[in-house]
């Protein structure tokens, strides 16, 4: 029988411990260490102390981005905590073709988001699909301002979210209804319960816990959006900037032969400590379940 030799499981470890280490240990610390400084993307720049963070305190713009992002985390948790389980539940029956439906409904999933919200964006324009059908059939005078309305712009990338969002989460429930006993189904059902009362008082509670996995998963992805509004705003963030998320204000400082790293990197901590928030949620709503 051979034996090996200490250092081997160390071996193993080491590629992923040095890629780990490279590619977001190092980052993050140098984020810590910039935010602090006034560093350029050509220059190291010097010490300022907390003069990015006394400068978040005045920005007009962070106040919409944060704004934004709460919003889309507030509509798109519970759209796609609830909806994604209601098709779970429904491909998971046995019917006639239902392995079709399963594949259409996580296809959007594996497109690209960027490709998506291209497509999303020809869709809402004022000569799209929606605009055109929707005169055509007169239930509009004139076209709706989907891409250049604060709101409708902020509406129309959170309806892109959720779509591109429902599969991949149903994917996940799906996993989950498989560990939900049938016996419980069988003996609601044997004492009188309906579809919708076995789904409230059985499936909910068998899937709880996964449930509050998804809304802490959306809600730090609803925070830290990008791609969707990016696109569907042209790069520009809306109607004078007002539809941007932090991400894409973060993106904007950071650009550029003048970007200001420092300062981005000040709202990229703002943006962790915010983010933070949902999974210690999480933690917290783990240790009550145990």
């Amino acid at each position: 029988m051979t034996h090996q030799r200490w250092f081997t499981p160390w071996l193993l470890v080491a590629p992923a411990a040095v890629w780990l280490a490279v590619f977001s240990l190092w980052p993050s610390l140098n984020t810590v260490v910039l935010a602090f400084t006034n560093a350029k993307p050509l220059g190291g720049g010097r010490f300022t102390g907390v003069e990015n963070f006394a400068r978040i305190t005045d920005d007009a713009q962070l106040g919409d981005a944060l704004l934004n992002s709460v919003i889309y985390m507030v509509v798109c948790v519970p759209l796609l905590t609830l909806l994604p389980l209601l098709l779970a539940v429904l491909v998971q029956r046995k019917l006639p073709g239902i392995s079709f439906f399963r594949t259409a409904f996580y296809t959007p999933v594996i497109a690209s988001a960027v490709v998506v919200a291209l497509i999303w964006g020809w869709v809402l324009e004022e000569r799209g699909l929606v605009n055109g059908l929707a005169q055509q059939l007169g239930v509009l005078s004139g076209p709706l301002p989907f891409l250049t309305d604060r709101w409708l712009l902020l509406l129309s990338a959170i309806s892109l979210t959720v779509w591109k969002g429902l599969g991949y989460y149903m994917i996940i429930y799906l996993s989950a209804l498989g560990n939900v006993s049938r016996e419980l189904h069988e003996a609601a059902f044997v004492d009188g319960a309906g579809p919708v009362r076995r789904f409230f008082n059985v499936t909910v509670p068998g899937v709880r816990n996964t449930m509050a996995l998804v809304s802490v998963l959306i809600s730090v992805s609803a925070l830290r959006v990008f791609s969707e509004l990016y696109v569907l705003s042209d790069g520009t963030g809306g109607p004078g900037g007002q539809d941007m998320s932090v991400v894409m204000l973060i993106q904007m400082y950071s650009r550029g032969f003048t970007g200001h790293l420092g300062y981005a990197s000040a709202l990229s901590l703002l943006l962790f400590a915010v983010t933070i928030g949902p999974m210690l949620l999480l933690l917290r709503l783990n240790r009550k379940a145990a």
